[in-house]
């Protein structure tokens, strides 16, 4: 379970494209202390602590725990997502990712087309 909390925090915190240093600001928890969550021994934090950085990164304690998107989505069942970054957040992490790469290649694009 223990690997479970770090995959899944590494995947939100890279396609929120956030680092630890302003994960750290967000939450008051110490750099040191979040990159040994991230490491190869890393383990779950304390619930207060889990529950800071899950309102940091706008994603649920269940969700970064068991890694099962059914948890993140049901932490906004209630809000109806009106902008097209709130229906992103509620998107599992497979599905982020690819978002990202596809606003990555459209970015590309337009860069290739001003040239």
């Amino acid at each position: 379970m223990d690997s479970v909390f770090k995959n899944t925090l590494r995947s939100e915190l890279d396609f929120q494209d956030v680092k630890v240093k302003e994960l750290s600001v967000r939450t008051g928890i110490s750099p040191r202390t979040l990159e040994g969550y991230l490491s190869s021994r890393g383990s779950i934090p304390p619930a207060d602590v889990a529950f800071k950085i899950a309102q940091a990164l706008n994603v649920s304690v269940e969700y970064l725990v068991t890694g099962n998107p059914k948890y993140n989505e049901s932490k906004q069942k209630n809000l109806q997502p009106n902008s097209i970054e709130e229906k992103i957040s509620i998107l599992p992490v497979e599905k982020k990712m690819l978002v990202r790469d596809f606003m990555g290649m459209l970015d590309k694009f337009e860069i290739s087309k001003k040239d």
